[in-house]
């Protein structure tokens, strides 16, 4: 069964806004800390990054249009497989991709339709 490739779209914007949920208002330092967050954001980390893995393969075509889409797979290949060494926490802080703090704006339009499924 071919899955729409709106759905993986739907994905990485519900995992982004999810993200952008649990970092609001804390600093790095607090994100260290605090287990339960770091483990969620990395969860949706690999969610965004497999869920372009899959366009990429169902919609190439439209894959090829997203910045950066080899380095974000890239990116949840480290999450998963530990492939740099030291923490997750460690990786996502010093990672070249992911900016300091980015605003809610400044993450596309708003919420995407899910489409139905079939």
């Amino acid at each position: 069964m071919q899955h729409d490739s709106r759905a993986y779209l739907w994905d990485v914007r519900q995992a982004a806004d999810a993200i952008l949920d649990f970092v609001a208002g804390i600093d790095l330092k607090t994100y260290a800390e605090r287990q339960v967050i770091h483990s969620a954001v990395e969860r949706k980390f690999q969610i965004i990054g497999e869920a372009l893995n899959q366009l990429s393969k169902a919609a190439p075509d439209l894959a090829a249009s997203i910045p950066d889409l080899p380095r974000i797979v890239a990116f949840r290949n480290v999450l998963i497989h530990g492939l740099r060494g030291g923490g997750a926490s460690e990786s996502l802080a010093h990672h070249p991709g992911i900016p300091a703090a980015a605003p809610r704006e400044s993450c596309g339009p708003a919420r995407l339709a899910r489409p139905a499924l079939r």
